[in-house]
């Protein structure tokens, strides 16, 4: 996989969004790229948006109530993009030995409790993306299992800051202690118009030619063995990279310029 370009370029866009915009700048490499490396950028592009959206909130009474050492919602499931997959493989890989083995010890105890539970050939099955009520009803059930994400420590995310998209979108304006049982009681979520997750799934998607895109996080050190590089299908320069991710947004997309 080559390395991306250490000379930068200024790259401004907009998108249309119901009756307002997306205006959003990044800097990207100049030179060669590919979509897995410019990850951080689309993390922070994520992180500007989610931000505004939490901002329309609390200027409405509505005010995010996650914070850190609330780790409920590091028990649901995620769908991790063949993207993020590859950039965390990167990570892991670069971890010290002890740090390795430790968070494999963690992956393979959630596997034995998935396997225990009879929910291992489910959290594959069709349901997780038809967007129906059973998926919805999966997901419970997932949640009430309480296995904890690998990378959670003392309740709050050990990867905080290269954690995966969906991860970043969910939010609630509810009780955080609501969120140990959504089926019972009222968890107020924070509606995004615009989910960035769920491109990089489209683009996985394309890729893949399958209906996903995605791989369940539980099986990242499983997929790690398959040594893909799903990134250099999406690469060219960081302007062009980039453009790939962006046009994919819903609605109107203003012409990307560069500076």
């Amino acid at each position: 996989m080559p390395e991306p370009s250490e000379s930068t370029i200024t790259v401004s866009f907009s998108v249309a969004l119901g009756k307002g915009t997306f205006d959003a700048t990044a800097r990207v490499p100049a030179g060669r790229t590919n979509l897995t490396h410019i990850l951080p950028v689309i993390q922070s592009l994520s992180d500007s948006f989610i931000e505004g959206v939490a901002t329309q909130y609390a200027e409405v009474g509505m005010k995010v109530s996650c914070r850190a050492g609330c780790g409920t919602c590091c028990r649901q499931f995620v769908p991790l993009s063949i993207f993020e997959a590859e950039a965390l493989t990167a990570w892991f890989r670069a971890q010290p030995e002890d740090r390795r083995r430790q968070l494999a010890e963690r992956f393979h105890q959630c596997l034995v409790q998935l396997s225990a539970a009879g929910m291992l050939d489910r959290i594959l099955a069709e349901e997780w993306f038809a967007g129906s009520e059973s998926a919805k009803e999966l997901g419970i059930n997932y949640l009430r299992l309480r296995i904890p994400c690998p990378f959670l420590e003392d309740e709050s995310c050990s990867i905080h800051l290269i954690r995966p998209l969906i991860c970043r979108e969910y939010l609630v304006s509810s009780p955080p202690d609501h969120c140990v049982d959504p089926s019972t009681l009222e968890v107020v979520a924070v509606r995004l118009p615009l989910h960035f997750s769920r491109i990089l799934n489209r683009m996985g998607a394309e890729i893949e030619r399958g209906p996903r895109g995605w791989i369940p996080l539980l099986f990242l050190l499983a997929w790690m063995e398959s040594g893909a590089h799903p990134g250099e299908a999406v690469s060219g320069d960081g302007p062009a990279v980039l453009f790939e991710f962006v046009k994919r947004l819903p609605e109107a997309l203003l012409p990307v310029s560069k500076t």
